[in-house]
């Protein structure tokens, strides 16, 4: 059994011990007790207990916990990692990477690349999630919204050639859908707010036949009726008739951009999409119908979504589509070869 964690200073003092960290991590990646190789699905293995990691029968390589996972290659202790996944998905508002390069005493640059890895694992899977809305009654609310820097603040030069451009060229797009009797939201960055790229998203994510509410934007005020029951408030004369409204969306919003201004203060738009998941998994996983989701829960939702989203340094930093050499296997190296 996983012992029930109720806070962060149990979390410390529990995985502290490498032996109980290992058993931790061990139990959320295999909940069933079956090991089975990452690599080739076989359940044939023998475990090496001095140096925790598993002989499998079927490939004949070893592997550990850590293989095919977000740690992989980390020669970072799974305290160190237990104890960021533990503040990542708990702290409403983030983590910065310099607070947690301070408390787990780390460089900022592994800090980093370690919360950038983890809100990977954050990501919610797209095969079988299924669509919102649908059920008697369901109502959706979708709306989008703007992330970026004032141009105000910014240099003269700067501001004059943005301006140049024409309204809102220095923002990035999030579009979002929130399904108020499930109590969840997916959000994403889309490169545009016309109509084609906005209802695209909602005839993807949500179920034919629900009420969809949206606000008096443009890219909604046709084609929408034709699969859904769709209603609209007008922001420049109200922001709530009856049951029409979109402050639940304008919640999520509110959270997302106070985690940007106010714990990450600069975010580059290459990078944005995974601290939007970041706070959708954390609004996600406020509740479970009417019971409030522990904070040990959380870890483990996390934990659960670890395989398969390994992602290296040079593909969060974008220079894995950087010239490269190729080895011939004896020593010799090829020219450059562009991939």
């Amino acid at each position: 059994m996983v012992k029930e964690l109720k806070t962060l200073q149990e979390a410390m003092v529990y995985f502290s011990d490498p032996q109980q960290a290992f058993d931790y991590a061990v139990k959320l990646r295999w909940p069933d007790g079956k090991i089975i190789c990452p690599r080739c699905s076989s359940e044939k293995n023998s475990f090496i207990k001095t140096r925790r990691i598993w002989f499998c029968y079927g490939c004949k390589k070893q592997f550990t916990v850590k293989v095919k996972t977000i740690f992989e290659d980390s020669a970072l202790a799974l305290d160190k990692w237990l104890i960021a996944m533990w503040m990542l998905s708990n702290c409403r508002n983030g983590v910065s990477s310099w607070e947690l390069h301070r408390t787990l005493g780390i460089t900022q640059k592994s800090a980093w690349f370690v919360l950038q890895r983890l809100r990977e694992a954050m990501r919610e899977d797209k095969f079988g999630r299924g669509k919102l809305g649908g059920g008697p009654g369901s109502t959706v609310e979708a709306d989008e919204t703007y992330i970026g820097g004032k141009t105000a603040n910014m240099h003269a030069g700067r501001r004059k050639a943005l301006e140049a451009k024409g309204p809102l060229m220095n923002k990035t797009i999030v579009q979002g859908i929130l399904d108020r009797d499930m109590r969840k939201i997916r959000a994403t960055v889309v490169p545009n707010v016309k109509r084609e790229t906005l209802q695209e998203q909602i005839l993807r994510n949500v179920k034919f036949g629900s009420t969809v509410y949206t606000d008096e934007a443009v890219a909604y005020n046709r084609g929408m009726d034709w699969r859904f029951v769709h209603d609209v408030v007008n922001h420049t004369q109200e922001y709530v008739r009856g049951n029409v409204h979109t402050q639940g969306i304008e919640n999520f919003w509110a959270l997302l951009k106070r985690t940007l201004k106010g714990t990450y203060v600069a975010v580059e738009p290459f990078h944005l999409s995974r601290y939007v998941d970041e706070q959708a998994f954390r609004f996600n996983h406020r509740k479970d119908g009417d019971r409030k989701i522990t904070d040990s829960e959380r870890v483990a939702a996390v934990m659960a979504q670890v395989c398969g989203k390994r992602l290296t340094y040079s593909e969060l930093t974008g220079k894995d589509q950087s010239p490269r050499q190729q080895t011939t296997g004896t020593g010799k190296t090829l020219k450059y070869v562009p991939f």
